[in-house]
């Protein structure tokens, strides 16, 4: 009995020795290590953005900017565009225009899935613009006269065909809408569809899915996920949560609270606040929209249909200050009709107006509008130079609108502003019943404005400032039945050197778009944003999280001995 415990004892004393040799041994190898951190996988960027979510749905997307960010990141058209303004391919790998000019045959990528794992095909993209013909759908009125007599014909399962009436090339910018799934959709009535559950946990083709369980009408949130099949590459985020507030100030505390990191989008107004916040960057990139002055030139437009009274306006005004005083700072210089973007852009076909009261001055008296002596208003034939100036409702565009009478005033101008709401504001504008308006405006990605500026557009368009020139109507009307844009390119050249001549409009400044992204969000990367998923162009490189890994300590060398 004694001998069996002490081999036992023995054993333990042996097993250990070997523990503490081991446990040295440990240390010698650990001894050369240190720890360093690393980028992780995981985690869920939040966004918050101001507004609610009516429908995720890219048909009825067009009268909330929410709806028309979330479904550009849900959906994709069979074109976009590229950011240097050329149309590119989205889910058609290629197209063609007919000689005759009135057919585009369009061959889909045959690489492509919905988000449930089904094939994109023909069928679907028949399905989404055949609603947008059908008299029960309730879609844009302007969409559906675009539709309308739009023959649909499909090929086979990755080739379609549109038949329009007559040649017009500016068609082209129609196919950049999202697509529908038909196998989800298409046994709805079409009257019903702005019911359907869809709208609201939709699926697209779209770099991010909606989550499944992802309930924005109840939580307030709605969460994405990245869509593998466009994110080959991997993304290291877990999901993108999209968080609504009522107004910027709400979005400020989120922000300083740490329940949100992005901030979707800064207005001018809101900028100061947001900007000042301890950890906020800021992405900044011009926007696809401009601020202008129509000047009503039909004999309801009290003095600004003779020219040197429009320019005389031009000249009177410090776009950059306007700029700083009414959007801190939040503005781009332009000129004429066109972006910067728009390959029909060329800006050395227009004159510049820089702020110069002098000659402002000098036209306006040369139009007639002489200052009496002792008075601050211009005056001709007993008539007082005091304009109607439509302003929409806004705090950014009050301001503007109190830059201007400001800066008119200096000259002897009086401008009274009119501040009316959409419906109302469009009304005045169509009856005519202004003299200068302040008008924002996004142009379509085509460089076709015949809708803008045309004659025809005078009755039955969005041509408000009266201008009647049949040269530069003609102009647009060519340019839009051409199929190239070698082709069309010298038109357009035409169109802006009648614009420039008669100044029917004065561009006062581009849009910017500002992003708000806190710093605890790495490697972000944000360039060109043409539309709102191209400031995600990097987020495979985005990420929150870190995590510790072992690594080889740098060899220190040894101080020598003096």
């Amino acid at each position: 009995m004694v001998t069996r415990n002490l081999r036992w004892q023995a054993l333990l004393a042996i097993i250990c020795l070997g523990l503490v040799f081991s446990l040295l041994s440990f240390q010698v190898q650990t001894a050369g290590l240190c720890t360093t951190q690393v980028p992780a996988s995981g985690g869920t960027l939040v966004e918050g953005m101001v507004g609610l979510p009516s429908y995720l749905n890219p048909l009825l997307a067009d009268a909330n900017p929410v709806d028309q960010d979330l479904s550009s990141l849900i959906f994709d058209g069979l074109t976009r565009y590229d950011a240097s303004g050329q149309l590119a391919p989205a889910l058609a790998r290629s197209w063609e225009i007919s000689d005759d000019g009135r057919t585009f045959r369009f061959t889909l990528r045959d690489d492509v899935t919905w988000h449930d794992g089904r094939p994109l095909t023909a069928a679907d993209v028949a399905f989404t613009y055949g609603l947008l013909q059908n008299e029960a759908f309730p879609a844009p009125a302007g969409l559906r006269a675009l539709w309308q007599p739009v023959t649909i014909s499909v090929t086979n399962e990755l080739e379609i065909a549109f038949t329009l009436p007559q040649p017009y090339t500016p068609f082209l910018d129609a196919t950049t809408r999202g697509i529908l799934p038909a196998h989800v959709l298409g046994d709805s009535a079409p009257e019903r569809l702005a019911e359907h559950p869809f709208n609201r946990s939709p699926t697209g083709t779209g770099p991010f899915l909606v989550e499944p369980g992802s309930d924005w009408q109840r939580s307030g949130a709605l969460r994405l996920a990245a869509n593998p099949t466009y994110w080959r590459q991997g993304v290291q985020l877990d999901s993108l949560e999209f968080r609504f507030y009522p107004d910027s100030q709400a979005l400020a505390r989120a922000f300083t609270a740490g329940e949100i990191q992005a901030v979707t989008t800064i207005s001018p107004a809101a900028l100061p606040e947001l900007g000042a916040l301890p950890g906020m960057r800021l992405f900044t990139a011009a926007a696809p929209r401009y601020t202008l002055l129509f000047f009503n030139l039909t004999d309801s437009g009290l003095a600004v249909p003779a020219l040197e009274v429009r320019q005389g306006l031009a000249y009177a005004l410090d776009r950059d200050a306007l700029v700083d005083q009414a959007l801190n700072g939040q503005g781009l210089p332009l000129e004429g009709p066109y972006l910067p973007t728009s390959w029909a852009y060329n800006p050395a076909l227009l004159a510049t107006y820089p702020y110069q009261p002098e000659t402002a001055v000098s036209l306006l008296e040369t139009a007639g509008w002489r200052l009496p002596a002792g008075q601050t208003v211009r005056q001709q034939g007993g008539e007082t130079l005091a304009l109607r100036l439509l302003v929409p409702e806004g705090p950014v565009f009050q301001a503007l609108a109190g830059a201007l009478v400001e800066q008119w005033a200096a000259v002897g101008v009086v401008a009274t502003p009119q501040s009316l709401p959409p419906a109302g504001l469009q009304e005045a504008l169509l009856a005519r019943e202004y003299d200068v308006a302040l008008v924002d405006v996004e142009p379509p990605g085509d460089p076709d404005l015949y809708d803008f500026w045309s004659q025809e557009a005078i009755i039955d368009g969005q041509n408000v400032a009266g201008w009647n020139h049949r040269r530069a109507s003609e102009a647009l009307e060519v340019a839009r039945q051409l199929p190239t844009v070698d082709e069309r390119q010298p038109y357009y050249e035409a169109f802006l050197r009648f614009y420039n001549n008669d100044l029917p409009a004065l561009t006062l400044y581009q849009h910017v778009y500002t992003y708000g992204l806190s710093e605890a969000v790495n490697q972000a990367d944000i360039g060109r944003i043409y539309q709102p998923r191209d400031r995600y162009e990097t987020l495979a490189n985005w990420f929150l999280l870190y995590r510790d890994v072992a690594v080889s300590c740098p060899e220190v060398s040894p101080t020598p001995v003096p």
